[in-house]
Parts: C-alpha cells; structure tokens; sequence
C-alpha cells in the first residue's frame, strides 16, 4: 500500500527515536576525526564522552603492508599466488566480500569472494574448477572456504567455481553465505557458456551442500553487490552497482508458505515470490529521483516498492525496465548489513554523477517496519586523496560488536578500513601500505576478537588482533 504525506510524517518522525534509542549504530554524521579524544583540553574542559575516540594514530608497517594503532597485530591468512587450496592450487586471486562463521573445535570459518571477471585465460589464479562444484567452466570467479584453527593453521577449499564477479554478498540467519555476481553477462559474451548475474547460495559447513551449484534465479538478474536477509519477515533486500542508469535497491517477497533455511532457496522455482525496486518520497510526499539528492544527515525517506517487469533481464536490464518517476536510483550501491532491525546500506557515490576519480559516499539505514530510508553517514569529497586523514568511497561494511560501523574503503589514493562511531566521528583502523588497492570483506570473528578484512588485489586476507574497546556512542 503506497505511502500517503501524513502516515510518511508519523512514520519518519519516529524512525530516528527509534535507532537512537535501540540501534547499535544510531545516528551517524561524517566529520573526519581521526584522533579526536575525550580527554581534558588546555581550559580542563572535557568533550563529555568520557573516553578516547579510537585507537590512536596507525603506526607504519615495517614490513609495508597494513598500518595499524599501536598495540595491534595483523597476520596473513591467505595471499593469492602464495597460499595454497587443500587441492594444491594456490589460492585464487582478488579477494571481495567474506563473512565469517563459528566452526568446529573453536574454529573459523570464512567464505571469501574472488571478483574475477571473464574468461579463465584472462587471469593468473582463478578458482579452481573443483569437481562438482562449477556452474560454467568458462567462468573464473567464485568462492574459497578458509577454516582459520585455534592454533593459527589455515586450511582452504573451493565453495563454488565458474561464477563470475563474485563482489560481495551477505550471510544469513541459517549459516550460509549467499554470493553476487557483479556481471550481466549472457552466454556467448565474455567467453562464458552460461547465464550470469545470479545469486548462489554457499554452505561452509556442508561442502555436499555445494554440489551442482544452483543460482536462484528467482533473486533477479542483474549486476549484484550485496544482499541481506530479514529473518524476521524472510524479506531479501539487494543492492545492484551499476550506471546508466544508476543501479537500484531491490526487494524480494518470498511466495506464501515459504520457510528459509539450509537448501531452501535451491527449490525455488525462478520465479518465485516478487522482487521488487524502491522508490522514495520525501516529507512532502515529492518523489526522490536519486538518494544523491540528499544532502543532510538526518534525512528521512519513505519507501514505496515496485514490482519488476523482467527478473530474468532477456532483452533489458532490470534497472532499465522502469521510466522516469516510477522509481528511486543510487550510483554503486554496495555492501549492506543486517543489525538493529533493518539493512544498512552503502552508496558509494553521493552524486548523481561522478565526474573525473573525485569520491565520496553515504550510509543509509532501511527500517522494513515503518518503511523509511534514514542517511546516517554522508562524506565530503576528499581533496587529497594520497595524504593520510581523510576516507571516502565507503564499500564492504560491517556493524562493529565494540559499537558503531567498521568501514571499507574504496576511494582513491590512500585506502583505509576506519571506524564510525554513532554521532560521526570517525577514526582510522588500518591503512593499505602495500599498493592502492581497495579493502574488502570486513567482518569480525563470531567472538569479535579479531577484525578479518582483505587487500582485493593481489588478494590478501588479514586477521587484525589487538585491543578492541567499546566506542563512545556520542
């Protein structure tokens, strides 16, 4: 039922007492603090937070590889062209999107997504076609599973093979990790056999579950980056990263009587349920054609969704299926998270266009139940992007369990993971010392005693260790 002004106004005016009050986030903003403290200044004056913003300021890494605060440690977990599968390959290349799971005896395990696109010649490592587990032997990308033992040994193997531009994803309330491909591409095209633009679902902890990899059609297919699942409703909302047009948040209504679960999603039939595409409105009930339109944190949207025409995308892109005014756009929309009752959502870019390698972004959060759109973070343009102090380009995110969000950035120059906390500050984590790469796929241990997070290229996990404290919330 589409939203009229008064219920958007009763809706939106408590959306954001509502967070403040029960989301671990709350209300972000995006002033770049890097080492603001909450100690006495020179007049004895406290900021009244009552503890440092923080870690400190990132020390160089001798060996140049990852900066980190003093008292911190990293240590490689996989590195591509180095480590190797349990089968002998070595470990595929271009690390994206991860989510880490509780494995047996105390360990670890995370999915990791290789975003290799094109055809298998093209790149130095893809992941192995391993028997049983490959969708299309054209294809490069796809998924490793990386058990980390309580005694640091690391052992790993090939979830899915022969997908393509494998970004990110997202973990459900089940224990699996369902997988995007960030491609459009058909048979024929890029040297591929099969479709692409899927969703595949991968089981860490059943590797019989992968056999015969299955997409679920039934999710759409278009240009994938991230998707969540509301285990309350069954509700999956989706993020597509593409341009021309901007790409589009989507929303998939499961049919009646359907039950998530372990192989669930695999007996669907493609057309299943009803996905949607969001379209906002703002307080005066006008339609928001882009969420770069926004331009202060705070902002409050309603949500209207609107069925597609096509999921399958035969002859168009879903995104260009709609006309002008039926629904709400975002250049690269990327990774989500599910916490405090509704999705986190990133949009790279927070301009409509993007003219020239200027980045900056925003950080909204869907709540499902009263159908509003919130921007918690908005960042500037970075002016210098190759000086340390300032983020931008946020991507990959994750709801920290020491408060706030933990963000991925991927801008130009100097590439960061930093942390936000719920009123904006915002403060460095680690920084890439080893090339320009972006970071990707950060996520902290079921135990929230280590931060895991990738340099995409060559394709390097790290597991961060040190110190973690609870964040001031103001």
């Amino acid at each position: 039922m589409p939203l009229n002004r008064r219920e958007f106004t009763k809706r939106s005016a408590v959306a954001g007492a509502g967070l403040a009050l029960t989301g671990a986030v709350g209300a972000l903003a995006t002033a770049p603090e890097a080492l603001a403290s909450d100690e006495p200044d020179a007049h004895g004056a406290g900021h009244g937070h009552g503890r440092t913003l923080g870690y400190g300021p990132l020390v160089a890494d001798p060996d140049g590889m990852l900066a980190l605060p003093e008292g911190f440690s990293y240590r490689v977990v996989t590195h591509s062209g180095v480590t190797r599968l349990e089968s002998g390959e070595f470990t595929p290349s271009h690390h994206d999107g991860t989510a880490a799971f509780a494995g047996p005896r105390g360990s670890t395990y995370l999915v990791n997504n290789h975003e290799l696109k094109g055809p298998r010649e093209k790149w130095e490592h893809p992941v192995p076609l391993a028997e049983g587990l490959v969708y299309d032997p054209g294809a490069a990308g796809g998924c490793t599973v990386v058990e980390v033992h309580r005694d640091g040994t690391v052992a790993e193997w090939v979830g899915v093979a022969g997908t393509s531009t494998n970004c990110a994803g997202g973990r459900t309330a089940w224990g699996t990790w369902l997988t995007g491909e960030e491609t459009e591409d058909l048979a024929g095209k890029n040297g591929m056999t099969k479709d692409h633009g899927y969703i595949f679902e991968v089981d860490p902890h059943d590797r019989r579950a992968n056999l015969a990899p299955k997409p679920i059609k039934a999710f759409g297919r278009y240009a994938h980056e991230a998707v969540v699942i509301d285990p309350k409703h069954g509700h999956a909302y989706l993020t597509e990263d593409a341009s021309g047009p901007n790409g589009l948040l989507f929303r998939w209504v499961p049919p009646h009587g359907f039950e998530h679960g372990r192989g669930k999603l695999r007996t669907l039939a493609d057309d299943a349920g009803v996905l949607q595409a969001f379209k906002c409105i703002d307080s005066s009930g006008r339609f928001v054609d882009d969420l770069s339109r926004a331009t202060r944190i705070g902002t409050v949207y309603g949500v209207d969704w609107v069925d597609v025409p096509d999921r399958d995308a035969r002859t168009t892109p879903v995104r260009k299926q709609f006309a002008a005014g039926q629904v709400t756009r975002a250049r690269k929309l990327e990774g989500m998270w599910w916490a405090d009752g509704g999705a986190y959502v990133v949009s790279s870019y927070a301009r409509e266009e993007s003219p020239g390698a200027a980045h900056d972004g925003q950080v909204w959060f869907y709540d499902p139940k009263r159908r509003t759109l919130t921007l918690k973070v908005l960042l500037g343009v970075n002016a210098a992007p190759d000086e340390d102090g300032a983020f931008d380009g946020p991507d990959n995110i994750t709801v920290s369990p020491y408060g706030g969000l933990v963000i991925a950035e991927d801008g130009e120059g100097v590439q960061h993971l930093f942390g936000a906390t719920d009123s904006g500050r915002t403060y460095p984590i680690a920084r890439n010392d080893l090339n320009d790469s972006e970071f990707t796929g950060v996520v902290f241990s079921p135990d929230g005693e280590t931060l895991f997070a990738n340099i995409q290229t060559p394709g390097i996990m790290v597991a961060i260790t040190g110190p973690w404290r609870r964040q001031p919330r103001r």
